[in-house]
């Protein structure tokens, strides 16, 4: 049995969150992939990280929904589990779907195997494991989807590239762990961060938000490694770019829901 928590009452509701979120994912994962394969040029990388900024918009919001059922210390495990069915979909899809129906497909093609395994891990949770949560099984296949889409956006990001057939120094040099590792604790990390009586929709999102430029810089680190110094750098700059602005934004809206706001400072040297 299963008790709900309210968070908070959403000014934007969740089903406009996640077609908001993942339209801005799939609209510059194929804005980055004309410029790679019809204009031949690798500078509109960068439409990668922002795929996984929108992704991470969509996946906080079900988050939320998900774990308002009183699961808060189940936040981080629907993150690994999210980006987990994420990696296998990743990976299967760009590598059947490349060699059957051509790159054009596969991020809308990694988002329906994502969903199906979603759904599989989401029943299993509700109905073997018996969690009995009413949106388990929506929200691990949404998470799932998130996962996915997020991973296919790091691919692009780093190397330009989404086909199997482009991604061995992608996936075979472990990159595709980093972007786990980035997108999991990304996802996780802003509900976790602002949960409580005083929680709101926009100060969630923005932390959410900062999380995805934050993700986005690393990557854009690691992009250097297989794209031009030109096309890097742009990446590196909107990411840090995006961030500070997203920060700043989170730390004014922190000041704002805040009852006090204490600065911190050093513990100071006491001599007995």
């Amino acid at each position: 049995m299963s008790v709900k928590v309210e968070a908070s009452h959403d000014g934007v509701p969740h089903n406009t969150v996640m077609i908001i979120g993942g339209l801005i994912a799939l609209v510059s994962l194929y804005i980055a992939m004309v410029g790679e394969t019809i204009l031949k040029v690798d500078t509109l990388a960068f439409f990668g990280g922002i795929a996984v900024v929108g992704a991470l918009i969509w996946g906080n919001s079900t988050i939320k929904r998900l774990c308002s059922y009183g699961i808060g210390t189940g936040v981080p495990s629907a993150g690994m589990l999210a980006f987990g069915a994420g990696t296998v979909a990743f990976v299967a899809g760009s590598i059947f779907l490349t060699k059957t129906y051509g790159i054009w497909i596969i991020p809308i093609g990694v988002l329906v195997l994502a969903l199906i395994l979603g759904f599989i891990f989401g029943w299993i949770a509700n109905s073997v494991e018996n969690m009995k949560i009413p949106v388990m099984v929506r929200s691990i296949a949404e998470l799932s989807m998130v996962g996915a889409i997020s991973l296919a956006g790091f691919a692009v990001l780093a190397t330009g590239k989404i086909s199997f057939n482009e991604l061995s120094g992608f996936i075979g040099a472990g990159i595709i762990a980093v972007g786990f590792m980035l997108g999991a604790i990304a996802l996780q990390h802003p509900f976790n961060a602002c949960l409580g009586p005083g929680e709101k929709q926009d100060r969630t999102n923005m932390l959410a938000i900062a999380c995805g430029f934050l993700s986005m810089l690393v990557m854009a680190v690691i992009s250097f490694a297989f794209l031009s110094a030109k096309a890097a750098v742009i990446s590196l700059v909107i990411a840090i770019v995006g961030w500070l602005i997203a920060y700043l934004k989170y730390i004014k809206l922190s000041k704002r829901d805040a009852a006090a706001w204490l600065d911190a400072k050093p513990f100071e040297d006491v001599e007995e």
